[in-house]
């Protein structure tokens, strides 16, 4: 029998909190072990566990599976999250796709050298690039793609809260986004997430920051991802 679930990552949001946020839909429980140290990463790379030598990995059904989409993608197929059908499988890979692209402008503000530029660019994208694509989406149907909750859902959820972190009233002309947060945070699993105490993590700060330049040696001029 397959024991937990567990993530290696940083202590952070990152790539691995959209996974956090699948696994919690799905009621999976699962362990972190959080990076702290170079030498963690580097026994991570002498052990095989890092395929391309990047994180996140996840240990699950005595896989560790690297790549943030191919383990989104695992998740959402086992517990039933991507939907009925190739075709809906297809709109739903489209519309995540599309908010990972924006989440990821927002995962890179802590390493920007010019955040007020980097905050603008991701507000002039998000209104006019993203969000409209998912008003009209919700104009009718509850759920993204076929009636049913999906990763494509819970994504979509996770980057609107990030957004209004950011810039609060950024949902006030997308009413049926706006709406449709409000409909996910009252499923119950979502609805503990959001409580203090849950796994879900804090916006980056300094130390978030400090750790990944140091684990990867890097410096902050060339963080891209």
């Amino acid at each position: 029998m397959a024991g937990k679930v567990v993530l290696h990552y940083f202590n952070g949001r990152g790539k691995m909190e959209s996974i956090r946020w699948l696994l919690t839909v799905a009621e999976v429980e699962f362990d972190e072990v959080y990076l702290t140290t170079r030498e963690q990463y580097e026994k991570l790379l002498s052990d095989g566990a890092l395929m391309f030598q990047q994180v996140p990995l996840v240990e699950i059904d005595g896989m560790k599976l690297i790549q943030s989409k191919a383990i989104l993608n695992y998740i959402a197929e086992k517990y039933n999250l991507h939907g009925k059908d190739l075709k809906d499988r297809a709109m739903i890979n489209m519309y995540s796709e599309g908010v990972m692209d924006l989440m990821e402008m927002i995962m890179i503000l802590p390493f920007s050298t010019d955040k007020n530029a980097q905050l603008e660019v991701i507000k002039t994208k998000a209104k006019g690039r993203y969000l409209p694509v998912f008003e009209k989406a919700l104009s009718g149907p509850i759920y993204l793609v076929g009636g049913k909750l999906s990763c494509a859902d819970v994504q979509l959820l996770e980057c609107t809260l990030m957004l209004e972190e950011k810039f609060p009233d950024i949902l006030a002309e997308f009413r049926n986004v706006k709406s449709f947060q409000g409909r996910m945070t009252r499923i119950p699993a979502i609805s503990r997430f959001l409580q203090p105490g849950s796994k879900r993590k804090p916006q980056p700060d300094e130390v978030y920051v400090k750790t990944i330049l140091e684990v990867f040696q890097t410096k902050l001029s060339m963080v891209g991802r």
